[in-house]
Parts: structure tokens; C-alpha cells; sequence
């Protein structure tokens, strides 16, 4: 277990400096909050425990907001990512096979798309080119596995084994973007508070033979809901939660008696499909973390928070802390505060924690909501798919929610 202790005072001098910022997890929250940080004239650190090659080597797709693809347009890697990533025009939205759609339109939002497909290496691999390539003041440590941190009020130092060797750090802010079961989090002594639901996702891509590729479809089962996101190439990526034992059953399928339970829980609307990656298993959690600052400490993305991934909210928020924290720390700087400073960390806690919390509740509420079969709530959400197809107001305010245009917007996301 990664230790958090204060450090020792050596001397009456001021401490050198390695970084302004350190951000252990070079993941796709940590590499954005570095690019975001790129003209702020900080010295930024980006410590990743595995190397380039292996930090992307994860098959898996990500959910992208208007507003995420903003931010990222607004960071410059967005033209380095737009060719590459699955785009979708219409989000169509089922109580399991009931005839009763809900079908969200561009018209509706007033934008050619309403959201966008990312895989994994795609979007790491074109944050850690722009880094490499665009970014002077942020510099890669990786692999670097981060052992012990140690506070002071003046700053932080990060002791790291590299390559068989130890090193140190000094940085005046330390910030956790290290993942669910964060160290960084864990060491600091910040508790969080939630649950794990009864459910696994079960994720993996598909092909398909449908004639066209544009609609993302979210149909809600009682055991749970399905998320159906299209890639590029005719292809699909599939979030698909279900209770433990039955997600873990479908894992261990034969494939063809997969594929047939797939084509009747999408309805039929993919047509013949084929499995191109291997089915992935994951428990579903919802936490809060009790703080996400403390001083020389800031938690984002998925260190700070964890929702369930009905709505494919998960990374949006971390990328929305991303941008958020960078421009806190940028302005701080600008007027010449002390980044590491708890004052300035709690105008970035109070900017993201609540809004964050909203949508942790929304996801939540919507799991529970369509995944059990008891017949009032079955009538009540019914009805409000009902109010969501006829009401156009509410429709565009349920679409403005999950699409990110909601709550205070970053500087980076308003181009």
C-alpha cells in the first residue's frame, strides 16, 4: 500500500522544484488534464505505471459527449481524434422490447451529432502523440510506479521506483488520476461512500450488416440496461449489464448461442452480427469520494467518483474535471497563487463535486427504475417515456443532461 505521510523539514531554504503539477495515472483523464495544462506555464508531470504501448492496449469503447468533444477541440487533439471514432446522429431509447421509443434527434439539439464512440487506444493514443508532439512543459515519466507521497505545506514528494531504481519528485500539487482503486486516494486517507450494485457489465464489440451506423440505442431490461454504441467500420461496442451470475454466464457462452441471445436483446435492428473482441467482465460500483481536494492534493475523474454506466456518463465527467481543474489551476497561476494552495483546490471542489453528484444520482435512478419488473414502477416509467416522446421541452432538457450541456461549462468546452 502506497504510503501518505507529512515530510520532514531538512532546512530553512525554499525547496526546489521539479513540477508545478504531478499527475499520477496517464490514462485518458490524466494525459487530458496534461494536454489541458499546456499553455498555462506550469511544468507538468504525467507519471504512468505501464509503458505507452501498454496503457493502450485495452479493448474497449468510451461514450463521448458534445460537450467532451468540445473540450477536447478546445485542448487542439480533437482533429487527431474525430476521423477515428464511431459518431451518432440519433439515440433511440426502449423499455425492453415495449413499442413505446423514445428517439432523440439532431434537431432536437441542434447539432449534427449527438454524441460520439471512442475506443480506447484511439483516444490515449492520440493524447499521448499531442503531449509528445505539442505539449513543452509536460513531460512523461513512464513506467513509473509512485510508492510513497510525502506532505508538507510547502509541496509534495513523490518517491517512485523506475526501472529498478528509486527517484523523487517535487511537485507543489499532487493530483490523482490513478483509476477506481486509487492509491493516491487511498494513501491520502480520503474515504468514500457508495455501493456495489448486483449487477456486472459484460463488454465487447460486435459487426453488423445494418444498413446504416449513426443510432446509438440504450433499451432497458429488468436485469438490467444495454447500451449499444456504434464504432466506426460497421461496427458496434456493447455495454451489457446484467447480474453478476447471468453476466458471467454469458461471458462463457459458445459464441453462436451468445450472438443469438444478442440479436434478440438488440431487437433485431443490427441484423447478423459478428463478435470481433473478447467479452470483458466488470462489477458495477457508485462512489462519491468524501473530498476531492486537500492541500497539495486534487482527485479526477474515476479516483474522485465512479457511477454506474447506463447513459455512458463515466468518462465525460472525468473529462469535465480535466478541464475544470486545469482552468482553476491556470487562473490561480495567472494571478499568482500557490496552485497546491486549498483555497484555490476547493473553487475546483465546489465547481465539480455536486454536479458530478447529480449525475451519480441520475444513472442510479435510472437503473433502478427500469431493471426490476414490479408493476407500478413498470407504469410510472412507461409513463415517463411517455411524457419524454410528447413533450418536446422535456425531451430537449433530458438530452441537454445526458449530452453535458448542463451546469457550468469549461472555458475549453464553449468554442
Amino acid at each position: 500500500m502506497m504510503q501518505a505521510v507529512p515530510a520532514a523539514q531538512t532546512s530553512d531554504q525554499a525547496p526546489l522544484y521539479d513540477c508545478d503539477v504531478a499527475i499520477v495515472g496517464g490514462g485518458v483523464v490524466g494525459a487530458t488534464l496534461a494536454a489541458a495544462l499546456k499553455d498555462s506555464g506550469l511544468k507538468v508531470l504525467l507519471i504512468e505505471v505501464n509503458s505507452f504501448e501498454q496503457a493502450i492496449a485495452r479493448e474497449r469503447g468510451y461514450a463521448l459527449s458534445p460537450l467532451s468533444g468540445q473540450i477536447l477541440a478546445g485542448i487542439g487533439v480533437w482533429p487527431s481524434i474525430f476521423p477515428h471514432i464511431g459518431k451518432y446522429r440519433h439515440i433511440y431509447l426502449s423499455d425492453a422490447d415495449n413499442v413505446g421509443m423514445v428517439k432523440f434527434e439532431p434537431s432536437d439539439l441542434k447539432r449534427e451529432f449527438l454524441g460520439y464512440v471512442g475506443e480506447h487506444k484511439v483516444m490515449l493514443g492520440a493524447l499521448q502523440a499531442f503531449i509528445n508532439e505539442q505539449c513543452e512543459h509536460v513531460n512523461w515519466l513512464c513506467p513509473a510506479r509512485p510508492t510513497r507521497v510525502l506532505y508538507d505545506e510547502a509541496g509534495a514528494v513523490i518517491e517512485l521506483e523506475m526501472a529498478g531504481q528509486a527517484r523523487q519528485i517535487r511537485t507543489r500539487l499532487v493530483v490523482g488520476a490513478d483509476g477506481p482503486r486509487s492509491q493516491i486516494r487511498q494513501s491520502a486517507g480520503i474515504k468514500t461512500k457508495g455501493w456495489k450494485y448486483w449487477q456486472s457489465c459484460l463488454t465487447f464489440m460486435i459487426t453488423h450488416e445494418a444498413p446504416r451506423n449513426d443510432i446509438a440505442f440504450e433499451r432497458f431490461w429488468p436485469d438490467g440496461p444495454m447500451g449499444v454504441l456504434p464504432l466506426t467500420e460497421n461496427r458496434y461496442h456493447i455495454v451489457w449489464t446484467a447480474p453478476h451470475a447471468e453476466a458471467k454466464a454469458l461471458q462463457n457462452l459458445d459464441e453462436a448461442e451468445f450472438l443469438a441471445e444478442l440479436e434478440y436483446y438488440t431487437g433485431g435492428f443490427l441484423g447478423k452480427l459478428s463478435l470481433t473482441s473478447d467479452r470483458a467482465v466488470f462489477p458495477v460500483q457508485l462512489f462519491q469520494s468524501d473530498r476531492y481536494v486537500q492541500p497539495r492534493l486534487a482527485l479526477v475523474g474515476d479516483a474522485a467518483h465512479r457511477c454506474h454506466p447506463v447513459a455512458g456518463q463515466g468518462l465525460n465527467l472525468g473529462i469535465r474535471d480535466a478541464a475544470a481543474l486545469a482552468q482553476v489551476l491556470s487562473e490561480a497561476y495567472l494571478r499568482g497563487e500557490d496552485v497546491g494552495d486549498l483555497r484555490v483546490l476547493k473553487r475546483y471542489e465546489r465547481w465539480r463535486k455536486k454536479e458530478n453528484l447529480a449525475i451519480l444520482g441520475f444513472t442510479d435512478f435510472l437503473d433502478r427504475m427500469f431493471s426490476n419488473n414490479w408493476w407500478p414502477i413498470v407504469k410510472l416509467r412507461r409513463l415517463g417515456l411517455w411524457l419524454l416522446r410528447t413533450v418536446p421541452p422535456l425531451k430537449v432538457l433530458a438530452l441537454k443532461f445526458m449530452t453535458g450541456f448542463w451546469g457550468r461549462r469549461p472555458a475549453l468546452g464553449k468554442g
